[in-house]
């Protein structure tokens, strides 16, 4: 028997992978690294799971009549095996149609996800580039993370680093913050996950050491658990949705205490008296004090007063977790957030300022150097169509339609075919119900997945692909020291074949390999890749490793950075040397750029508008959903495995004293249900939950019931949440916006 260890890379972390006789038998964490022990070690789970995909299938009417074939069959007619020729013919021809006869903006290029942490083999990046090579597609911008924060954040800040790589780091805190006030929380179960891969896991140390050192937290969140266990944090457990309306509160103490920072307004911001008027209720009428907020948010007026008390006194750290903006209006709770820091004055200080995702993600304020994780390269779209990446269903439903978008107008195309690899839809996407049925108007669906996830069940031709394990990559992650080799560790399973090696064939029979390829294969690209990392170390003054000792060692561990960062601080050294990318170049308080839209609920600076839905204007019976990131899977990655708890219902949490007034118990199950559809669930009642709302990881995989097919049994609380978006501004996702009724399941009557 012959068996060996390689180090290799997931988004769940750095693990030595055993492999016997070319079968991997085991993965367990690198020594130290912090990463989930469950999560990694349901790798040989994952990667011979019965529902792998063995070979290309076509769905049995397509194949027989793909003009003439039904979208409503999807999903629930026989997958019916072809040969990898033969299949690829299909979809090369198809491809070839579809453009001929509706042009290329009605091939939609669907990827979405985190399907693996390798640069190279990015699904994402690799279907743009071959859809791109080809003739062109309709792209998808934005994200489900961060989507509000990524339209707000330019015109706030003038870029959105502060959500998408730059945090103040935690060395930072531990040294210098006094006080830690976090919006969302700090859940440690978020910290088991970082894009691209992590070496190190340590949030809860450095967590321990501020509060060692003597930093006091504040947790703002419906959840008591949103925050470590050892940790000793005061908990504020206001209603869902409510945030914008506490933020808006305390700096209306602020200013009304003559505790607003004027000279840094003055030289930092535009637009603060704008705002102070806003705030004393000089343009609506509505003053913002506590005792307003107070009725918002279910939250006594007092705890609001002596919040902002302690947050005039010492260095002061404001966060807020992704979470808070994927809610209507959510670009609001961001902007607002901002304007606190700017009015406490500390923004670009050490410990001080704002800074987003210490609660969603790991090694955000991990401190790391940029630039030094290689990214694959992309192609020029010949195509201008594309259309934020939340608006899937919309976009399918109304072909033709207009929306508003970020300043601009964004013209849905007639969707005639879907290419999706890499991501699960059918998971991530609200109403999914909705989904369902607009998944059934496109002529064509095209899926690349190495298992049979209802994405996969939903596609007229599916192509199996290859796992992480079964091919050569290079990850990691900007916020992590480390760079790491992500060597083949088994051969391909089955018929399974690589993404690349996938559209390389295709590119073959559409005449653009060239384009596609360069001329490289695996190997090319993977050296060419890591060049880009000599590169950048060198122009940092670093000496990265040559490839093959790269290869050969597995990781290379980058030196930290010379001092620890903290957010805008050369902004606040040199403003008029290091101006922001706002028309200003100072953090835009106003923007009159956002008020020239004219759009509904932005009046151009931090407002409250109350949510559509939500427990403000709840009925009797009602509770307010929050859909949560799982403790031991991402997404719905690991749901087919024991570790992510496959064929067990997701747990519901519910206040004592909600269980009670419905019949149900510790264990039991339930069914979660709006006019959008239901889930089942299985109750888990906890006085850690507030009143009046409910608590759901996402599900595993998305399965309506056979009898039922407005049901989904597996437990994905985006079976009921709403398809609306942000506002006109980000249309992004609004997943926690949502209303439920909860009762026994099955309801004895």
């Amino acid at each position: 028997m012959s068996a060996t260890t390689r180090t290799s890379v997931c988004h769940w972390g750095a693990f030595e992978a055993s492999i016997e006789d070319g079968r991997l038998t085991d993965a367990q964490p690198l020594p130290d690294s912090g990463a989930s022990a469950r999560m990694i070690a349901a790798w040989p789970d994952l990667v011979y799971s019965k529902t792998r995909i063995d070979q290309p299938y076509v769905r049995a009417s397509y194949l027989r009549d793909r003009e003439g074939a039904n979208g409503r069959g999807r999903g629930r007619e026989e997958m019916v095996p072809i040969a990898w020729d033969d299949a690829l013919a299909l979809v090369a021809d198809e491809l070839t149609r579809v453009r001929a006869r509706h042009g290329h903006d009605a091939v939609f290029g669907g990827s979405y996800g985190w399907s693996s942490a390798g640069r190279y083999h990015h699904a994402r990046g690799q279907l743009r580039r071959f859809l791109a090579a080809s003739g062109g597609f309709t792209n998808q911008v934005g994200n489900y993370s961060w989507g509000a924060a990524h339209a707000v954040l330019p015109h706030v800040l003038g870029d959105h680093d502060a959500v998408a790589s730059a945090a103040t780091s935690w060395d930072s805190i531990v040294e210098h913050t006094d006080l830690l006030v976090a919006f969302g929380g700090l859940n440690p179960k978020n910290w088991r996950v970082t894009s691209g891969g992590a070496g190190f896991h340590h949030m809860d140390r450095h967590v321990e050491r501020a509060q060692a050192r003597g930093t006091a937290f504040v947790v703002i969140s419906p959840m008591a658990d949103d925050k470590p266990e050892t940790l000793e944090a005061d908990w504020i457990a206001l209603r869902p949705n409510s945030d914008t309306a506490l933020m808006l509160a305390l700096c209306h103490e602020l200013l009304r205490r003559g505790r607003a920072d004027r000279d840094f307004l003055e030289r930092y911001c535009v637009g603060h008296e704008r705002f102070f008027a806003y705030l004393r209720g000089e343009t609506d009428g509505v003053a913002k004090t506590a005792a307003w907020a107070a009725a918002l948010c279910d939250v006594p007026a007092g705890q609001i007063e002596d919040l902002a008390a302690r947050m005039m006194t010492g260095r002061v750290m404001v966060t807020a977790t992704w979470s808070l903006q994927r809610a209507q209006h959510g670009e609001q709770s961001y902007w607002a957030l901002i304007a606190l820091a700017a009015m406490l004055g500390q923004i670009g200080q050490p410990g001080g300022g704002f800074t987003f995702g210490y609660g969603s993600l790991n090694a955000v304020g991990e401190g790391a150097r940029r630039g030094l994780v290689p990214s694959m390269e992309s192609l020029p779209n010949p195509s201008d169509s594309a259309v934020p990446v939340a608006r899937i269903a919309d976009m399918l439903e109304r072909p033709g339609a207009t929306i508003d978008f970020n300043g601009h107008r964004v013209t849905y195309p007639d969707t005639r075919l879907i290419y999706w690899a890499g991501g699960n839809p059918f998971h991530h996407a609200q109403d999914l119900f909705r989904l369902q049925s607009a998944w059934a108007r496109p002529e064509t669906v095209i899926v690349h997945e190495p298992w049979w996830t209802a994405t996969a069940k939903r596609a007229d031709i599916v192509l199996p692909a290859t796992t992480t394990a079964e091919r050569n990559d290079i990850g990691g992650s900007s916020r992590d020291p480390h760079v790491f080799a992500m060597p083949q560790l088994i051969a391909p399973l089955a018929g399974a074949r690589d993404d690349v090696a996938i559209f390389a064939e295709l590119a073959e029979r559409l005449g653009c390999a060239k384009e596609f390829t360069e001329g490289l294969d695996e190997a090319g690209w993977l050296r060419r890749l890591w060049r880009k990392t000599e590169t950048a170390a060198h122009a940092q003054g670093l000496a990265a490793p040559d490839f093959e000792t790269f290869w050969q060692e597995g990781v290379w561990q980058v030196p930290p950075p010379e001092r620890p960062e903290v957010y805008l601080e050369d902004f606040r050294a040199a403003p008029e040397q290091a101006p922001l990318k706002t028309p200003s170049g100072r953090i835009e308080i106003v923007s009159e750029r956002v008020q020239s839209f004219g759009y509904a609920g932005l009046p151009g600076h931090p407002a409250w508008v109350a949510p559509d839905e939500w427990l403000g204007t709840a009925e009797a019976e009602e509770l307010h959903l929050l859909s949560r990131q799982p403790a031991f899977r991402l997404h719905s990655q690991l749901g087919q495995t024991a570790a992510g708890g496959a064929g067990e219902p997701e747990d519901l949490w519910l206040n004592p004293a909600d269980a009670r007034a419905r019949n149900l118990g510790d264990g039991s199950l339930a069914l979660v249900e709006n006019a959008r559809g239901a889930c089942r669930a299985r109750v888990k009642v906890s006085d850690l939950c507030r009143r009046g709302v409910a608590a759901m990881a996402t599900g595993t995989w998305f399965e309506p019931d056979a009898a039922d097919n407005r049901l989904d049994l597996s437990g994905n609380p985006n079976a009921v949440t709403r398809d609306v978006a942000t506002s006109a501004l980000g249309q992004a996702c609004t997943a926690m916006t949502c209303l439920v009724r909860v009762r026994p399941y099955p309801d004895p009557e």
